[in-house]
Protein backbone atom coordinates (compact mmCIF):
# COMPACT_ATOMS: atom_id res chain seq x y z
CA UNK A 1 0.00 0.00 0.00
CA UNK A 2 0.66 3.71 -0.50
CA UNK A 3 2.06 5.88 2.32
CA UNK A 4 -0.30 9.03 2.00
CA UNK A 5 1.48 12.54 1.55
CA UNK A 6 -0.49 15.77 2.59
CA UNK A 7 -1.22 17.07 -0.85
CA UNK A 8 -1.21 16.61 -5.21
CA UNK A 9 -0.49 19.21 -7.15
CA UNK A 10 -3.28 18.60 -10.11
CA UNK A 11 -3.43 21.51 -12.93
CA UNK A 12 -1.83 23.75 -10.84
CA UNK A 13 -3.45 23.25 -7.45
CA UNK A 14 -2.72 21.72 -4.68
CA UNK A 15 -5.36 19.19 -3.20
CA UNK A 16 -5.68 17.29 -0.54
CA UNK A 17 -4.98 13.81 -1.09
CA UNK A 18 -7.77 11.70 -0.28
CA UNK A 19 -9.35 14.37 -2.46
CA UNK A 20 -7.01 14.36 -5.88
CA UNK A 21 -10.11 12.60 -7.83
CA UNK A 22 -10.88 12.35 -11.54
CA UNK A 23 -14.22 11.69 -13.23
CA UNK A 24 -14.94 8.08 -13.83
CA UNK A 25 -15.39 8.29 -17.62
CA UNK A 26 -11.83 10.33 -17.85
CA UNK A 27 -10.84 9.59 -21.45
CA UNK A 28 -7.37 7.79 -20.40
CA UNK A 29 -9.04 5.68 -17.38
CA UNK A 30 -10.86 3.89 -20.34
CA UNK A 31 -8.59 4.00 -23.87
CA UNK A 32 -4.84 4.17 -21.97
CA UNK A 33 -3.78 6.97 -23.58
CA UNK A 34 -1.67 8.75 -20.62
CA UNK A 35 2.08 8.92 -20.55
CA UNK A 36 4.21 9.43 -17.00
CA UNK A 37 7.58 9.80 -15.25
CA UNK A 38 8.99 8.12 -12.87
CA UNK A 39 11.20 9.80 -10.98
CA UNK A 40 12.84 9.73 -7.42
CA UNK A 41 14.43 12.19 -4.79
CA UNK A 42 16.92 10.78 -2.12
CA UNK A 43 18.10 12.21 1.28
CA UNK A 44 21.49 13.95 1.49
CA UNK A 45 23.32 15.39 4.07
CA UNK A 46 22.60 18.16 2.21
CA UNK A 47 18.25 17.51 2.05
CA UNK A 48 16.74 16.32 -0.60
CA UNK A 49 18.09 15.81 -4.35
CA UNK A 50 16.49 14.78 -7.61
CA UNK A 51 18.30 12.32 -9.62
CA UNK A 52 18.26 14.06 -12.88
CA UNK A 53 15.12 16.01 -12.87
CA UNK A 54 15.60 18.04 -15.97
CA UNK A 55 15.63 14.87 -18.40
CA UNK A 56 12.87 12.79 -16.59
CA UNK A 57 10.80 16.35 -17.61
CA UNK A 58 12.71 16.32 -21.42
CA UNK A 59 11.34 12.48 -21.40
CA UNK A 60 7.98 13.43 -20.08
CA UNK A 61 7.25 15.90 -22.81
CA UNK A 62 9.03 13.34 -25.73
CA UNK A 63 6.33 10.91 -24.40
CA UNK A 64 3.69 13.63 -24.73
CA UNK A 65 5.24 15.11 -28.25
CA UNK A 66 5.15 11.00 -29.67
CA UNK A 67 1.36 11.03 -28.84
CA UNK A 68 0.17 14.33 -30.11
CA UNK A 69 -0.40 15.64 -26.73
CA UNK A 70 -0.24 19.00 -25.57
CA UNK A 71 1.17 19.54 -21.96
CA UNK A 72 -0.73 22.78 -21.18
CA UNK A 73 2.26 23.80 -19.17
CA UNK A 74 5.91 24.62 -19.75
CA UNK A 75 8.90 22.01 -18.73
CA UNK A 76 9.99 24.85 -16.32
CA UNK A 77 6.34 24.96 -14.81
CA UNK A 78 6.37 21.48 -14.29
CA UNK A 79 9.84 21.18 -12.77
CA UNK A 80 8.84 23.86 -10.31
CA UNK A 81 5.93 21.99 -9.54
CA UNK A 82 7.72 18.67 -8.54
CA UNK A 83 9.87 20.75 -6.25
CA UNK A 84 6.81 22.50 -4.82
CA UNK A 85 5.19 19.23 -4.63
CA UNK A 86 8.00 17.70 -2.68
CA UNK A 87 8.64 21.14 -0.04
CA UNK A 88 4.52 21.34 0.70
CA UNK A 89 4.73 17.46 1.69
CA UNK A 90 7.68 18.30 3.26
CA UNK A 91 9.33 14.95 2.81
CA UNK A 92 13.05 14.01 2.38
CA UNK A 93 13.25 10.95 0.20
CA UNK A 94 10.47 10.09 -1.90
CA UNK A 95 9.27 8.67 -5.86
CA UNK A 96 8.02 11.37 -7.95
CA UNK A 97 4.82 10.52 -10.36
CA UNK A 98 3.64 12.59 -12.70
CA UNK A 99 0.93 11.94 -15.25
CA UNK A 100 -0.42 13.68 -17.93
CA UNK A 101 -3.70 12.17 -19.08
CA UNK A 102 -6.50 12.61 -21.22
CA UNK A 103 -9.63 14.68 -19.38
CA UNK A 104 -13.14 14.25 -19.53
CA UNK A 105 -14.61 15.22 -22.66
CA UNK A 106 -15.97 13.25 -25.77
CA UNK A 107 -15.77 9.57 -25.54
CA UNK A 108 -14.48 7.23 -28.55
CA UNK A 109 -11.16 6.97 -29.86
CA UNK A 110 -10.50 10.54 -31.49
CA UNK A 111 -10.83 13.06 -28.70
CA UNK A 112 -8.25 16.18 -29.94
CA UNK A 113 -10.78 18.80 -28.08
CA UNK A 114 -10.81 16.87 -24.67
CA UNK A 115 -8.52 18.67 -21.95
CA UNK A 116 -5.14 17.38 -21.17
CA UNK A 117 -4.54 17.60 -17.16
CA UNK A 118 -1.61 16.81 -15.55
CA UNK A 119 -0.81 15.52 -11.56
CA UNK A 120 1.98 15.02 -9.80
CA UNK A 121 2.31 13.23 -6.65
CA UNK A 122 5.10 12.08 -3.93
CA UNK A 123 5.70 9.34 -1.81
CA UNK A 124 7.65 7.07 0.05
CA UNK A 125 9.03 4.53 -1.68
CA UNK A 126 11.53 1.90 -1.17
CA UNK A 127 13.47 -0.63 -3.12
CA UNK A 128 11.14 -1.19 -5.87
CA UNK A 129 12.53 -5.57 -5.87
CA UNK A 130 13.26 -4.99 -2.26
CA UNK A 131 16.60 -4.27 -0.06
CA UNK A 132 17.76 -8.22 -0.38
CA UNK A 133 17.04 -8.19 -3.73
CA UNK A 134 19.19 -5.47 -4.24
CA UNK A 135 22.05 -6.54 -1.78
CA UNK A 136 21.67 -9.96 -3.10
CA UNK A 137 19.85 -10.15 -6.58
CA UNK A 138 17.19 -11.67 -7.87
CA UNK A 139 15.42 -14.30 -9.37
CA UNK A 140 14.06 -13.75 -13.26
CA UNK A 141 12.16 -15.57 -15.28
CA UNK A 142 12.13 -14.96 -19.35
CA UNK A 143 8.36 -14.08 -20.31
CA UNK A 144 5.65 -16.23 -22.46
CA UNK A 145 4.58 -12.40 -23.55
CA UNK A 146 6.68 -10.45 -25.78
CA UNK A 147 8.28 -6.70 -25.56
CA UNK A 148 5.59 -4.83 -28.14
CA UNK A 149 6.78 -4.39 -31.69
CA UNK A 150 8.38 -1.24 -32.54
CA UNK A 151 5.68 -0.33 -35.41
CA UNK A 152 2.81 -1.62 -32.85
CA UNK A 153 3.60 0.79 -30.41
CA UNK A 154 6.34 3.42 -30.45
CA UNK A 155 8.45 2.31 -27.63
CA UNK A 156 9.94 5.24 -26.70
CA UNK A 157 7.15 6.85 -25.02
CA UNK A 158 6.78 5.97 -21.67
CA UNK A 159 2.58 5.18 -21.84
CA UNK A 160 0.18 4.17 -19.39
CA UNK A 161 -1.41 1.54 -21.67
CA UNK A 162 2.22 -0.29 -22.54
CA UNK A 163 2.46 -1.45 -19.03
CA UNK A 164 -0.17 -3.98 -19.89
CA UNK A 165 2.10 -5.71 -21.46
CA UNK A 166 4.64 -5.42 -18.62
CA UNK A 167 1.66 -6.37 -15.91
CA UNK A 168 0.98 -9.38 -17.88
CA UNK A 169 5.00 -10.42 -17.40
CA UNK A 170 5.09 -9.67 -14.27
CA UNK A 171 2.26 -11.81 -13.10
CA UNK A 172 3.31 -14.37 -14.53
CA UNK A 173 6.86 -14.58 -13.76
CA UNK A 174 5.18 -14.24 -9.71
CA UNK A 175 2.63 -16.93 -10.11
CA UNK A 176 5.72 -19.01 -10.90
CA UNK A 177 7.87 -18.03 -7.96
CA UNK A 178 10.18 -15.03 -9.55
CA UNK A 179 10.56 -12.38 -8.12
CA UNK A 180 10.72 -10.44 -11.52
CA UNK A 181 9.97 -10.71 -15.64
CA UNK A 182 11.86 -10.70 -18.67
CA UNK A 183 10.67 -9.84 -21.85
CA UNK A 184 11.83 -10.51 -25.50
CA UNK A 185 11.63 -8.81 -28.35
CA UNK A 186 9.29 -9.69 -31.64
CA UNK A 187 12.57 -11.04 -33.18
CA UNK A 188 13.71 -13.37 -29.78
CA UNK A 189 16.30 -11.15 -28.36
CA UNK A 190 16.27 -9.59 -24.88
CA UNK A 191 14.52 -6.69 -24.81
CA UNK A 192 13.70 -5.02 -20.92
CA UNK A 193 12.42 -6.22 -17.67
CA UNK A 194 8.71 -5.43 -16.96
CA UNK A 195 9.78 -2.20 -15.69
CA UNK A 196 13.80 -2.02 -16.08
CA UNK A 197 16.65 -1.97 -18.10
CA UNK A 198 19.04 -5.05 -18.31
CA UNK A 199 22.53 -5.29 -18.55
CA UNK A 200 24.70 -8.30 -18.61
CA UNK A 201 29.23 -9.18 -18.13
CA UNK A 202 30.75 -11.49 -20.17
CA UNK A 203 34.43 -11.20 -19.85
CA UNK A 204 34.80 -7.77 -18.62
CA UNK A 205 32.51 -6.49 -21.10
CA UNK A 206 28.90 -4.80 -20.05
CA UNK A 207 26.59 -5.01 -22.63
CA UNK A 208 22.64 -3.78 -23.00
CA UNK A 209 20.06 -3.84 -25.12
CA UNK A 210 20.11 -0.73 -27.86
CA UNK A 211 17.79 1.69 -28.03
CA UNK A 212 15.38 -0.08 -30.79
CA UNK A 213 12.63 -2.14 -28.68
CA UNK A 214 13.15 -0.74 -25.28
CA UNK A 215 12.66 2.34 -23.12
CA UNK A 216 15.34 5.05 -23.15
CA UNK A 217 16.13 4.43 -19.17
CA UNK A 218 17.69 7.32 -17.33
CA UNK A 219 19.44 5.57 -15.17
CA UNK A 220 20.69 3.04 -18.16
CA UNK A 221 22.28 6.18 -19.58
CA UNK A 222 23.40 7.09 -16.27
CA UNK A 223 25.24 3.35 -15.61
CA UNK A 224 26.54 3.67 -19.58
CA UNK A 225 28.43 6.92 -18.46
CA UNK A 226 29.84 5.93 -15.20
CA UNK A 227 30.91 2.33 -16.93
CA UNK A 228 32.57 4.89 -19.58
CA UNK A 229 34.13 6.54 -16.89
CA UNK A 230 35.26 3.81 -15.54
CA UNK A 231 36.71 2.74 -18.25
CA UNK A 232 34.84 -0.69 -18.96
CA UNK A 233 34.24 -1.58 -22.38
CA UNK A 234 30.49 -1.18 -22.85
CA UNK A 235 28.52 -2.35 -25.61
CA UNK A 236 24.80 -1.07 -27.15
CA UNK A 237 23.89 -4.31 -29.06
CA UNK A 238 21.33 -7.16 -29.20
CA UNK A 239 21.79 -10.42 -27.52
CA UNK A 240 20.13 -13.70 -26.87
CA UNK A 241 18.89 -15.55 -24.05
CA UNK A 242 21.26 -17.92 -23.94
CA UNK A 243 23.84 -15.38 -23.59
CA UNK A 244 22.44 -13.98 -20.68
CA UNK A 245 22.32 -17.61 -19.19
CA UNK A 246 25.83 -17.63 -19.18
CA UNK A 247 27.06 -14.62 -19.17
CA UNK A 248 29.42 -13.55 -16.07
CA UNK A 249 27.16 -11.09 -14.16
CA UNK A 250 23.32 -9.10 -15.14
CA UNK A 251 21.64 -6.80 -13.46
CA UNK A 252 18.60 -4.36 -14.04
CA UNK A 253 18.07 -0.84 -14.01
CA UNK A 254 14.99 1.49 -13.36
CA UNK A 255 14.40 4.82 -11.50
CA UNK A 256 12.00 2.23 -9.34
CA UNK A 257 14.65 -0.41 -9.70
CA UNK A 258 17.79 1.49 -9.53
CA UNK A 259 20.86 -1.61 -10.01
CA UNK A 260 19.51 -4.46 -9.17
CA UNK A 261 21.71 -7.81 -9.19
CA UNK A 262 19.98 -10.73 -11.08
CA UNK A 263 21.42 -13.68 -9.49
CA UNK A 264 19.63 -16.77 -11.80
CA UNK A 265 17.59 -16.44 -14.69
CA UNK A 266 14.89 -19.44 -15.79
CA UNK A 267 16.29 -21.59 -12.70
CA UNK A 268 20.48 -21.22 -14.71
CA UNK A 269 22.78 -19.20 -11.88
CA UNK A 270 24.48 -16.15 -13.26
CA UNK A 271 28.05 -16.61 -12.59
CA UNK A 272 28.74 -17.34 -9.27
CA UNK A 273 24.95 -16.85 -7.98
CA UNK A 274 25.66 -13.37 -6.27
CA UNK A 275 26.59 -9.89 -7.47
CA UNK A 276 29.58 -9.78 -9.28
CA UNK A 277 32.48 -7.21 -9.24
CA UNK A 278 31.39 -5.24 -12.00
CA UNK A 279 28.08 -4.80 -10.76
CA UNK A 280 29.05 -3.60 -7.24
CA UNK A 281 31.13 -1.13 -8.60
CA UNK A 282 28.45 0.34 -10.93
CA UNK A 283 25.82 -0.39 -7.87
CA UNK A 284 28.05 1.70 -5.62
CA UNK A 285 29.00 4.91 -7.69
CA UNK A 286 25.47 5.13 -8.31
CA UNK A 287 24.09 5.25 -4.72
CA UNK A 288 27.04 7.56 -3.86
CA UNK A 289 25.75 9.39 -6.38
CA UNK A 290 22.13 10.12 -5.87
CA UNK A 291 23.08 10.56 -1.83
CA UNK A 292 25.53 13.53 -3.00
CA UNK A 293 28.37 11.36 -2.13
CA UNK A 294 30.00 12.03 -5.31
CA UNK A 295 30.77 15.69 -6.47
CA UNK A 296 31.69 14.50 -9.98
CA UNK A 297 28.44 13.80 -10.84
CA UNK A 298 27.01 16.61 -8.80
CA UNK A 299 25.13 18.29 -11.89
CA UNK A 300 22.80 15.44 -11.75
CA UNK A 301 21.34 16.08 -8.74
CA UNK A 302 18.85 19.23 -8.37
CA UNK A 303 18.83 20.13 -4.58
CA UNK A 304 15.41 20.82 -3.10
Amino acid sequence: MLSKTKKIWMDGKFIDWDNAVIHVLTHTLHYGLGVFEGIRCYETVQGPAIFRLDEHVDRLFNSAHIFMMKIPYTKKEIKDAIIETIRINKIKECYIRPLVYIGFGAMGLYSVDNPINVSIAVWPWGAYLGDKGIRDGIRVKISSFIRYHVNSSMTRGKVCGYYINSQLAKREAILCGYDEALLLDTEGFVSEGSGENIFIVRKGILKTTPLTSILEGITRDSIIRLANDEGIVVLEERFTRDELYIADEAFFTGTAAEVTPIKEVDGRIIGSGKPGKITKKLQSLFFEIVKGKNKKYESWLKRI
